[in-house]
């Protein structure tokens, strides 16, 4: 059963994106909101971790979040709207946020 995790603090603040990194399954996918769109920030160690995640680890980043902070999605990375969000909660068999 593949997992939807979403992450909303910033990665620079607790180790929240490691813990949900070292935990992820091979179909599942992970959202970036709020400040954890700063793991996408290019030159990174997060955005490089990120990179090495297999394939089948989807990866996806709140628009509305990523435009407050003047940042751009990585090439991997595929950006929703709000509704975009609801769909994938409804996509996945579990949904984790990692608060």
């Amino acid at each position: 059963m593949a997992t939807l995790h979403i992450l909303s603090h910033s990665p620079f603040a607790d180790s929240r994106l490691a813990s949900c990194l070292r935990l992820l399954g091979a179909h599942d996918a992970v959202l970036f909101c709020g400040d954890a769109v700063y793991a996408l920030q290019p030159g990174t160690a997060n955005l490089q971790a990120l990179q090495l995640m297999p394939t089948s680890v989807a990866l996806y980043a709140l628009d509305e979040d990523l435009s407050a902070r003047a940042l751009k999605a990585p090439e991997r990375t595929q950006v929703v709207d709000y509704p975009g969000f609801v769909e994938l909660c409804t996509r996945y068999a579990k949904v984790n946020s990692w608060l």
